[in-house]
């Protein structure tokens, strides 16, 4: 069985626009697709991100002027944003902006400094994983992760690739549903992968996870298993990157601003472990009767090994 891939690409694009963000998940939407704009548009995504009171204030033109653009750019990155046009953009900042003066959405902290006292680094580190768990809930698609669910309760095999960062997080995915005893195999070896991509068929299920979306030691092997019939899942900060084309469903993660003191692979371990998370717990729920005893077994299991 093969997939379509330009079927793939228009049922997301169909998806992507479908209710816009609320404004909770604003921060995080430019955070996320930033990288991947022109240079004027990150300015105007700059700007509303980061004075959304005053960017609310403006009309088109105003903001057009403000960020030294157009008003079709301005426009543009309303819609690249998941917005119909101007005026819903100018809403959820009209939202945000209630929000940070009610202080339930709180203004960014400075990054860390190489003269920071430790007691700011965590305090400064703390607030960063907490917004970039807060944004990664906020905008991820309970729909694909719901269908990513069901396909992964009722596999036959799944196969996790990720390398680096993005590994240790596949490593700890493939871990837990073994532990309910579904049969998973994390892959950090491309040639591994790949070979074991090739086994896979209609009714298995592939999960690549790679923060930018662009890592071809994970986008292969999931090609690999997309075109041979597996049902394929992203897990990816980058949902318009290259590793949407072979996915079924993406799961979309926030991250926290880079800083040459916390670089991109430490923020966005964060964001993956929670959809990661979220991902077991939604198939622990659909095997219950049989995840339970598993789970059970293994800490039993455990427990007989560490007293000894």
């Amino acid at each position: 069985m093969t997939h379509d891939v330009k079927e793939t690409f228009q049922r997301h694009a169909g998806t992507s626009g479908a209710a816009p963000p609320a404004p909770a998940a604003l921060a995080a939407k430019v955070r996320t697709l930033a990288p991947s704009m022109t240079r004027s548009m990150q300015r105007v995504a700059e700007a509303v991100a980061g004075d959304p009171a005053g960017c609310a204030a403006l009309t088109v033109t105003g903001l057009a002027e403000l960020t030294g653009t157009s008003e079709a750019t301005v426009v543009r990155t309303a819609r690249l944003l998941g917005y119909p046009g101007y005026r819903d953009l100018r809403l959820a900042l009209a939202g945000l902006a209630a929000q940070q003066q009610s202080g339930r959405a709180p203004a960014v902290t400075a990054d860390i400094a190489v003269d920071d006292p430790i007691a700011d680094v965590v305090t400064k580190l703390a607030y960063d994983e907490q917004q970039t768990l807060a944004d990664t809930a906020a905008g991820l698609d309970t729909v694909q992760l719901g269908a990513a669910v069901t396909a992964a309760a009722s596999a036959r095999r799944i196969d996790v690739y990720g390398v680096g960062a993005s590994g240790l997080v596949a490593q700890d995915l493939a871990q837990k549903l073994l532990r309910i005893g579904l049969i998973a195999h994390a892959h950090s070896d491309p040639h591994l992968a790949v070979t074991n991509a090739v086994q896979l068929r209609a009714g298995d299920v592939a999960i690549a996870i790679t923060h930018s979306g662009s890592t071809g030691d994970v986008i292969e092997p999931l090609r690999v298993a997309f075109e041979h019939g597996a049902t394929t899942v992203a897990i990816t900060g980058r949902p318009d990157g290259a590793v949407a084309q072979y996915a079924d469903h993406i799961l979309t993660t926030s991250t926290a601003r880079e800083s040459e003191l916390r670089p991109a692979a430490m923020s966005s371990r964060t964001s993956q472990l929670l959809v990661v998370d979220c991902l077991f717990v939604g198939v622990a729920q659909r095997t219950y009767e049989t995840a339970a005893p598993a789970l059970s077994a293994s800490y039993e299991a455990l427990a007989h090994r560490h007293r000894r």
